[in-house]
């Protein structure tokens, strides 16, 4: 039974392996790492973190106290000075053991270095350091994609207003086209409000059923609007037959022609006109052609009228003579 016999004998004598220790923690301060069996850096690794504790409280005691062990100044003042500052937020766990896989040749044991954390010789924390700022940069990104399309998302509910201004600005005076660009932006409008407001799942049919009636309605209004332009265009008919019967056709004027350049509704008129303007002339023609063609069949007539009496007067004389 081993009891209170803790911890590696080394197969040395005390004191031989007290000085081995001291020894083994002073050079691991000053260089950094040192090699050696796996057995000895196992067993160093106590007395070691023990060192950077005292070294970390920074009183006078735990300086005597660390005196007593470490038998270095240059020791000393690394392990007050830099050790403490590079583990001052740490607790526990200051040493690293890296088993190298090779064994001595003299009595073939496992050889190890043990090296502290953060120095020149530890390339593994530095490995593992690039490879956390990989990570966090991704997160971040992820983070950063977010925000990028909630901005993108929000944009043109912002930019809806100015689009549809302009498209008023650019409608032509035209009555029918107005009606029919308010109702769509109307449409629009009152979709881009309807969207926005965030409603619960069974309010969606609802939802889509009205804006089907505002649609259906916008569309009406213009339906009708177009139909009083159309109806307005046939009263302004008869005048125009009443000036082409009385006077002749005049040239169009210039201002007509800018008022049909300029509205659609004045194009419709004109068209109106040119179609009302053919249709006479043609209606003049097969008259004058009706007329000209009815006096050569009068005489015609006449002549048969006048053969018939003259038949009647012959057959009279005839009866006379005989008589």
């Amino acid at each position: 039974m081993r009891h209170l016999k803790a911890g590696n004998r080394l197969g040395v004598t005390t004191a031989h392996r007290l000085a081995m220790m001291r020894n083994m923690v002073t050079s691991i301060i000053e260089n950094g790492q040192i090699t050696c069996t796996l057995a000895r850096a196992k067993e160093v690794r106590k007395p070691l973190e023990k060192m950077i504790g005292l070294g970390k409280r920074g009183t006078l005691h735990s300086r005597r106290q660390a005196l007593r062990f470490v038998k270095s100044k240059e020791a000393m003042a690394q392990l007050f000075g830099d050790l403490a500052e590079r583990y001052k937020d740490r607790n526990g766990g200051y040493c690293r053991i890296i088993k190298l896989g090779k064994n001595r040749l003299g009595d073939n044991s496992e050889m190890a270095i043990i090296q502290l954390l953060g120095s020149e010789g530890d390339k593994l924390s530095e490995l593992k350091t690039q490879k956390g700022a990989k990570k966090k940069q991704k997160k971040k990104e992820s983070t950063v994609l977010k925000e990028v399309s909630e901005e993108i998302q929000q944009i043109p509910e912002t930019e809806e207003n100015p689009a549809k201004e302009l498209k008023q600005e650019h409608v032509t005076h035209g009555s029918g086209k107005e009606v029919s660009t308010k109702a769509e932006n109307k449409t629009e409008s009152d979709e881009g409000e309807l969207i926005q407001e965030v409603k619960p799942p069974e309010n969606k049919a609802k939802d889509t059923a009205e804006i089907k009636n505002l649609v259906k309605a916008d569309e009406e209004d213009g339906n009708s609007s177009k139909e009083a332009a159309q109806e307005e265009s046939p009263t302004e008919v008869p005048q125009v037959n009443n000036e082409v019967e009385s006077e002749k056709p005049e040239p169009e004027k210039p201002e007509a022609k800018s008022t049909q350049e300029n509205t659609d509704a004045d194009k419709d008129t004109a068209e109106i006109k040119n179609l009302v303007k053919a249709d006479e002339e043609d209606g003049n023609s097969s008259k004058e052609a009706a007329q000209e063609e009815s006096p050569t069949e009068v005489p015609q007539e006449n002549t048969d009228a006048d053969s018939e009496p003259k038949s009647t007067d012959e057959s009279e004389e005839v009866n006379k003579t005989k008589s």
